[in-house]
């Protein structure tokens, strides 16, 4: 283990236990604050849009059928998707890949292709689906969700590792 990088090794998968989910869930609020923080002042004060990540959230559940109340679209927005998806994603998925097929690459590359990663899902894939626009057909909403992908995969990687090196 590194300073520069808190992965155990390349690869491993970090051990499942109070620390890893208290760091998940710490650094996914910061990163869903600072997404947040950016779609819903910053871009608005821009010029650019104004994201609605519940709303989003709200018209997939009506897809399936399920509830898609207001409460219901928070939720899903804040905590399943900001806190636990999002940050598992990163921490069993995504880097114990990268780290095998390019374990050179520097952390901040890595979130940054992450939240790239995150876009490309969400925007392209949960809205196609939810509301039949992919990519929102590019309109300014889509580059502001974009910038926000990647702020929050950036953010939330710097609050992991900040994290790791508190604990270490």
């Amino acid at each position: 283990m590194t300073r520069r990088d808190p992965t155990p090794s390349a690869g491993a998968l970090p051990p499942m236990n109070r620390d890893t989910l208290v760091a998940m869930l710490l650094a996914g609020a910061a990163a869903t604050v600072a997404f947040d923080i950016w779609g819903q002042a910053l871009a608005p004060m821009l010029g650019l849009g104004n994201l609605a990540p519940e709303g989003l959230a709200r018209s997939l559940l009506g897809k399936l059928g399920l509830p898609n109340g207001r409460p219901a679209g928070h939720v899903m927005h804040l905590v399943l998707v900001g806190l636990i998806a999002y940050p598992l994603g990163w921490m069993v998925v995504f880097r114990p890949i990268q780290q095998r097929v390019m374990p050179g690459l520097h952390r901040f590359a890595a979130s940054a292709i992450y939240g790239f990663g995150l876009w490309v899902v969400a925007i392209g894939g949960i809205a196609g689906f939810a509301t039949g626009d992919i990519f929102l057909n590019f309109t300014k909403i889509a580059w502001v969700a974009l910038v926000g992908h990647v702020l929050y995969g950036v953010v939330l990687v710097a609050a992991l590792s900040w994290l790791a090196r508190r604990r270490a």
